[in-house]
C-alpha cells in the first residue's frame, strides 16, 4: 500500500523527467488526462505518452500546455525556473524557502556549467584532433 507523500517526498526535481512534470502540473491544478486532452485536441492516450516519457508534444502543444497548466515553458521542459510548490510547502518557515530557492538557484547555474564544459571540451577535442593531422 502507497503511504501518503510528504513534502519531502513529493517531488524530486533532480529525478524528475518532461513526463514527471507534466503530471506534476496536471495534477497540481487537479486535471485529469482526459482535461488536458480534451482542451489540448488530442487523445488522452497521447497525454499518458508524453507523461510516460513514452513521446513528446510538438512545439505548438508544449507552448499550449504551459497556458493550460498555468507554468513556464522553460519549467516544464527543465524543471527550471518557476516551480510548483509541494503539497503543505506554504507552512515552511519563510526563510527555509528562501534558503531552498537559493539552494535550486545554484543548482541550476552549475548544471549550466557543466553543460557548457561538455561543450567546450568537445571543441577542444576537435581542436587538438585538427592540430595532430
Amino acid at each position: 500500500m502507497e503511504s501518503a507523500k510528504t513534502a519531502d517526498d513529493w517531488y524530486s526535481e533532480d529525478a524528475a523527467t518532461f513526463g514527471d512534470r507534466l503530471a506534476a502540473a496536471r495534477e497540481h491544478l487537479g486535471m485529469t488526462e482526459e482535461d488536458v486532452a480534451r482542451r489540448l485536441g488530442v487523445k488522452s492516450d497521447t497525454v499518458r505518452k508524453w507523461e510516460g516519457d513514452l513521446a513528446e508534444p510538438r512545439a505548438n502543444k508544449l507552448q499550449m500546455l504551459s497556458g493550460i497548466l498555468n507554468v513556464s515553458l522553460r519549467w516544464l521542459l527543465t524543471g527550471e525556473g518557476a516551480e510548483l510548490d509541494a503539497p503543505g510547502a506554504e507552512t515552511l518557515d519563510r526563510e527555509v524557502s528562501e534558503l531552498l530557492r537559493e539552494f535550486r538557484g545554484l543548482r541550476s547555474e552549475m548544471t549550466r556549467t557543466i553543460e557548457r564544459m561538455g561543450i567546450l571540451e568537445k571543441r577542444l577535442r576537435g581542436a587538438l584532433r585538427e592540430v595532430q593531422q
